[in-house]
């Protein structure tokens, strides 16, 4: 199987996998001993391990399970600020998943849900800003914007449209695809709040995600699931405590980080950074063996795509089978490739994606490329 979609559910490295069960042997061995001394000490090690990671104060880090956890979170917090008649503010490239929460709270509220129309391909990140602030009103309360979209892989231009907005209308970014991927330094980005994935790029156990909160949102963030942490006494703990402990659950996804992050740091002699640039080589390459074999044309400037691209098909054919999923995906798998090929936006367009991680090589690219010409011919 080549596994050419690590953008949706990543990969985990055996050692990795290996000292995750070793932390949950921990546990297991002495469970409330483990809960009420190791556990503590471990996440903070855990959470001040990725603040160094993304140039981010270790107060402002929130562990959960997944961005949209995280990004409910956000949207629940902000619902006392939310009256009939007020908006939201997303884009047409948006996660479905996003979406629906977002719809689902505007909703209820009696708020509106307003999407900037972006198109795909386009020409350069300029029209990306453009479309999101000509959206924004005096009506907007929230503005949830990607980092690198879900459907099409592009990088957004997220600190221009930050430093637009903020701090007068708050935005949160939905930096899913985000860590591991393309350098973060989220300090200095400066939105309300960012959720990533770590399950993703980073090549975390699945259930490994984040929050980041800005210091003077820090008492108006709560998780979506309220517990022991609502009445910790001092206020500048209460964010970690409400989100550290949700209930009892298997932390060993968070407290793998420390070792995780030094284990992809060492694959190339840059560290991250080095890995990070061979990615993104790595899928310009197989973007263009892909794009060469279907004669299509690019869709993005390179300078934005990290290290998964997408590229526009012909017009699938037949009855619209529902989902997000094309027929196509099913053939692909049959002939051994993982690689995603969504109904976007609506059917019949479909549009293939790909990722490029360490484990890849071009010749993957190439073998795909001659088997997708094919069903795409038939």
């Amino acid at each position: 199987m080549h596994h050419l979609n690590h953008a949706s559910w990543g990969a985990v490295p055996v050692e990795i996998q290996q000292r995750q069960v070793e932390w949950r042997r921990r546990w297991e061995a002495s469970t409330t001993a483990f809960v009420l001394g190791e556990l503590p000490e471990a996440m903070g090690v855990a959470r001040a391990a990725l603040a160094r990671f993304l140039t981010a104060s270790p107060e402002s880090i929130a562990f959960v399970r997944n961005a949209t956890t995280a990004i409910a979170s956000v949207v629940r917090s902000v619902e006392p600020w939310l009256e009939p008649g007020d908006e939201i503010v997303t884009t047409s490239q948006d996660y479905n998943g996003v979406r629906q929460t977002l719809e689902f709270t505007a909703a209820r509220l009696g708020a509106t849900v307003v999407v900037a129309s972006v198109p795909f391909p386009l020409d350069g990140p300029e029209t990306i800003t453009t479309a999101v602030l000509d959206a924004v009103s005096d009506k907007t309360r929230l503005v949830v914007v990607d980092h690198i979209t879900s459907p099409t892989a592009v990088i957004y231009p997220i600190e221009d449209i930050v430093a637009a907005l903020e701090p007068e209308v708050p935005v949160l970014v939905d930096g899913a695809h985000g860590p591991g991927q393309v350098p973060l330094a989220l300090e200095g980005i400066g939105a309300s709040w960012y959720a990533g994935n770590l399950h993703k790029w980073v090549c975390a156990p699945k259930g490994a995600a984040f929050l980041h909160t800005r210091a003077d949102r820090l008492e108006q963030t709560f998780p979506v699931v309220v517990s022991h942490g609502w009445n910790t006494a001092s206020p500048g703990a209460r964010y970690r405590a409400l989100f550290d402990w949700v209930g009892t659950d298997d932390f060993s996804s968070w407290l793998v980080l420390p070792d995780l992050l030094e284990l992809l740091g060492g694959l190339e002699p840059d560290g991250w950074s080095g890995l990070m640039e061979r990615n993104h080589r790595l899928a310009l390459a197989a973007r263009g063996v892909l794009a060469a074999a279907m004669q299509a044309v690019p869709p993005v400037p390179e300078e934005m795509i990290g290290a998964m691209v997408a590229l526009e098909l012909s017009d699938a054919q037949g009855a619209d089978p529902g989902g997000m999923d094309s027929p196509l995906t099913g053939e692909l798998i049959a002939a051994g490739f993982e690689a995603p090929v969504m109904i976007w936006p609506l059917w019949p367009r479909q549009v293939l994606r790909v990722s490029a991680h360490h484990y890849n090589t071009i010749d993957e690219y190439e073998a795909l490329a001659r088997v997708l010409g094919h069903m795409l011919g038939r």
